[in-house]
């Protein structure tokens, strides 16, 4: 095992360290060397045996560990008897600290980042540092691992071939009646995250927005003692969870609307035709394509083939 770096920069300590270990139902393992980089590295969402043994030797091997809390990551990390820094980085603080942590990874340094639960910077800290450390031209790795989104996915039930993460919906009333306005007619799959507190406004919002009969599910505390998911029509998910009290982020899953059907070629060149009656050809193509949804070259043809017919 090679020799703990000593790196002079902002987070790391120039103390002597321990070895570079982690545990497994108390029996110890030598964490290997990790090359220099920016390590992004996933954790359980709530079964601390959900972590994977790359991760765990990156956490022990790292120079420094960057946690979305540090009081939280402690239960994981002490469960495995990684003795690694633990450091601070959060909404808060990330723009501030990702320059002097860049600086560090310049200096050759080993540095894992991970959030409370689950896979960083989905709906959690870290863009700005993984940008940060892009731009300086540093070595960034996925150590890839547990994920709410992937995990509700999976069990729910809902189409999977195509799906969209939206996170988190807009607090205030008219901003998330409005974030849900523009979804209403996408054909996917739609996940969200909703804390326990606002989750029965959160699905009553959606079954208002998107109609109550539309397909969801609710996951709850997933890989947890009380996981459960709740599948059924948004207005019915939304009466069960009204006045329930939940624990635990939620992860609600909304099948796509039906595609809206495809007009006639009929419709269309008929109104092409009502538009060329008193718009310029340019100005008549455009807005019939963008009525229509029909491409604009298929429109311009037509338009074309009319005239020529004149």
């Amino acid at each position: 095992m090679s020799e703990p770096q000593n790196l002079p920069g902002d987070f790391l300590s120039t103390e002597p360290t321990a070895p570079k270990r982690y545990f497994i139902a108390g029996a110890p393992f030598d964490a290997p060397s990790l090359a220099p980089g920016l390590y992004v590295v996933a954790t359980p969402i709530g079964n601390l045996r959900d972590i994977t043994l790359r991760a765990l030797e990156t956490l022990a091997a790292a120079d420094v560990v960057f946690c979305e809390d540090t009081r939280t990551s402690a239960r994981l990390l002490d469960h495995y008897g990684i003795k690694t820094p633990r450091k601070p980085l959060h909404e808060h603080n990330e723009r501030e600290r990702a320059g002097a942590i860049v600086e560090d990874l310049g200096r050759g340094a080993a540095i894992a980042l991970i959030s409370d639960a689950g896979t960083p910077l989905l709906s959690d800290p870290g863009f700005p540092l993984v940008r940060a450390a892009r731009e300086a031209g540093a070595a960034v790795f996925a150590v890839p691992g547990a994920s709410a989104l992937l995990s509700g996915l999976s069990i729910a039930g809902l189409p999977t071939d195509r799906f969209s993460f939206i996170g988190f919906l807009p607090v205030k009333t008219v901003a998330r009646q409005k974030a849900i306005a523009g979804l209403k007619d996408r054909p996917e799959t739609l996940v969200f995250y909703e804390s326990p507190r606002r989750l029965g406004d959160a699905l009553a919002a959606l079954a208002d927005g998107f109609g109550g009969e539309r397909e969801a599910a609710v996951a709850l505390e997933l890989t947890k003692r009380f996981e459960r998911v709740s599948r059924g029509k948004l207005a019915a998910l939304a009466a069960e969870y009204g006045a329930a009290e939940t624990k635990g982020e939620a992860v609600i899953l909304v099948a796509g609307g039906a595609a809206p059907e495809a007009p006639s070629t009929e419709d269309w060149q008929a109104a092409l035709a009502e538009a060329l009656a008193d718009q310029p050809l340019r100005a008549a193509v455009d807005a019939t394509a963008e009525r229509f949804g029909v491409k604009r070259k298929q429109v311009y043809d037509a338009a074309l083939a009319l005239k020529a017919q004149e």
